[in-house]
């Protein structure tokens, strides 16, 4: 289930790591002969773009339940009015440098796959094969009545057409936030109208794990298969706040496999690391790159 732990809070943005250079060597010695996993989450992104929930610099944000979506039609309306909006930024996103290595690192047989956190897919953008998307992609909407899927982009023009000049009269109240998950910072969404499911009529929700769902049994076990085959796991850009994410992370530990972290600031799974790189993803991972 994707659920932030409060008994864990991820610790304030610190000085950059003087030995760097050093500390992405040690990972590049880490990674040279073991067949590794990598597990991302938001931080590989926000080079892109894409803000993250809990990042050093992030500001406090409260992010729709699986609960409130399917309960209530109008935080239903609310989301979707505020979608119709963020997702054409997450769409418009490119992968950085951080994303073209690891899909560079797994054609040269670096790393076996990527698990990733993000909904952003940027990593299948920058050419990732071997790829599980744990909390879903912006890209697809599904029925949660009869499973119809559908693209995102043919919701759109429908939401269009029923909300005609809705983003433009958005625009002239000022700037934008764009926010995490493909949605944006709105208040006012009172007048926005939403689609029902074109063959069954039911509620419309976008292929995305919202916090308190389950995350699908058949990714999980992808994801299962990729750590148990792997004799390295390492984090990109996730300070590993979210169950969902860290149980890979204990699943390796419990085993023995070695775990390395990269990200900037103290993560949950520091403790148990063989090894912690305190930095910019991008950064850190052309260092890497320029070790191997």
């Amino acid at each position: 289930m994707r659920i932030r732990d409060t008994a864990w809070t991820p610790a304030a943005r610190t000085d950059p790591d003087p030995d760097l250079p050093a500390r992405a060597a040690a990972l590049a010695d880490l990674i040279r002969g073991r067949r590794a996993t990598v597990l991302t989450g938001a931080g590989i992104s926000t080079p892109s773009g894409i803000p993250d929930y809990r990042g050093p610099d992030s500001p406090a944000r409260t992010p729709m339940t699986f609960q409130q979506f399917v309960g209530d039609p109008g935080y239903r309306r609310h989301y979707w009015a505020r979608n119709h909006l963020g997702w054409r930024h997450m769409e418009a996103a490119r992968p950085n440098a951080a994303h073209a290595l690891l899909a560079d690192w797994e054609r040269r047989g670096l790393i076996s796959g990527v698990i990733t956190q993000n909904v952003d897919l940027l990593h299948l953008k920058a050419g990732s094969r071997r790829l599980v998307d744990l909390h879903g992609s912006y890209a697809v909407v599904t029925c949660l009545d009869c499973g119809l899927r559908q693209s995102r982009w043919a919701l759109h023009e429908d939401l269009d057409r029923l909300n005609p000049g809705f983003a433009e009269r958005v625009a002239t109240r000022g700037a934008i936030e764009v926010a995490p998950d493909a949605d944006a910072v709105l208040a006012d969404t009172a007048d926005f109208r939403m689609v029902d499911c074109p063959r069954c009529s039911g509620v419309l929700k976008p292929d995305i794990v919202y916090f308190g769902e389950n995350v699908p049994a058949h990714r999980v076990h992808e994801a299962n298969a990729l750590v148990d085959e792997s004799d390295l796991v390492v984090v990109v850009g996730s300070s590993l706040t979210v169950r969902s994410g860290y149980r890979f992370v204990r699943r390796a530990v419990t085993t023995g496999t070695p775990v390395a972290v990269v990200n900037r600031g103290h993560t949950r799974a520091h403790a148990e690391a063989t090894l912690t790189v305190d930095g910019d993803c991008v950064e850190v991972l052309t260092l890497t790159d320029q070790a191997l």
